[in-house]
């Protein structure tokens, strides 16, 4: 089992932090070449609540970014430019390649982290990426979310799984370091679902995973479903439980950059222990910890 700051440790010999930045895009669920409704438990932000202001420039949103963790980050820190909210790589070129530029141009930044959707990448854009590639380690965050039909159409996520499976196949052939964002818990999957769309991830060919729990986020469709009494939340000792079947089918080659996620408290509808973050991350731990002891005793 390999974590996120254990990566980037071994590979960058320091601290690094991901700082969350902002593009001014949206996403073909949104702008009506898909849907207008966005992916069912996305709020109105797009999961860029915790990001810098996406009215100001690159440069000025790492500054800002930076000024966030300076309490935790050291001199000699490094950081990801993470563009994190709706689709990344979803809209005019030339304006993104501006963005991603400026972000590079950064001599603290040591990557570059794109979140975005299998079906927005267009050919010029495979290109772009690539080129980008040659000069710092360019990272694709898809959200995949889970590999069973049903669900997918459920969530709205708009494409099916084969156009997954070749845009992981055409990053890779770049060189392109690719990482998979799934949610557990979503209505109607069985934990065996959870499990199998893991499975299926970590044998995709990805070089990094996220674990997000599901979320129920006020304004959002999901929120309206969770109401009505449609679908239940898990509770920490199910999601805790979860994780200690899960965590063994993960690869030491895929990183795991999430175990769980939290909501933004002003719109966090449920699960409401979420919001305790310490006490989440400690009850995490304690299951890595209780997951790698078997491994250490072989």
């Amino acid at each position: 089992m390999k974590l996120l700051n254990d990566y980037l440790k071994e590979e960058y010999g320091c601290k690094v932090y991901k700082l969350s930045l902002q593009l001014d895009v949206t996403c073909p669920v949104r702008d009506g070449r898909l849907d207008t409704r966005g992916c069912i438990f996305c709020s109105a932000g797009g999961s860029g609540e915790f990001a810098a202001d996406r009215n100001k420039s690159v440069t000025e949103q790492i500054v800002e970014a930076k000024e966030r963790v300076s309490s935790k980050a050291g001199r000699d820190a490094k950081y990801i430019a993470y563009f994190q909210s709706f689709t990344g790589t979803y809209g005019d070129i030339g304006y993104l390649e501006k963005a991603y530029r400026e972000a590079l141009a950064c001599e603290e930044i040591v990557a570059l982290s794109i979140g975005t959707r299998p079906d927005s990448i267009s050919e010029e854009m495979y290109g772009l990426l690539k080129e980008l590639n040659l000069i710092k380690p360019v990272w694709i965050e898809l959200g995949l979310q889970t590999i069973h039909p049903e669900t997918a159409k459920y969530i709205r996520r708009g494409y099916e799984l084969p156009v997954y499976d070749e845009c992981v196949k055409r990053l890779r052939s770049m060189g392109i370091t690719v990482i998979v964002h799934v949610i557990l818990g979503l209505p109607g999957e069985s934990i065996e679902d959870m499990k199998g769309t893991v499975r299926y991830v970590c044998g995709s060919g990805i070089q990094g995973i996220k674990l997000q729990l599901l979320h129920v986020l006020k304004g959002t469709d999901l929120y309206d479903d969770y109401k009505k009494g449609l679908f239940d939340v898990m509770s920490m000792e199910e999601y805790l439980e979860l994780l200690r079947q899960i965590l063994p089918l993960i690869p030491d080659s895929v990183v795991i950059h999430r175990l769980t996620g939290d909501g933004p408290k002003r719109i966090l509808e449920a699960p409401l222990w979420t919001a305790d973050k310490k006490k989440v991350m400690n009850e995490i731990g304690r299951i890595i910890k209780e997951t790698m002891e078997p491994v250490k005793k072989i």
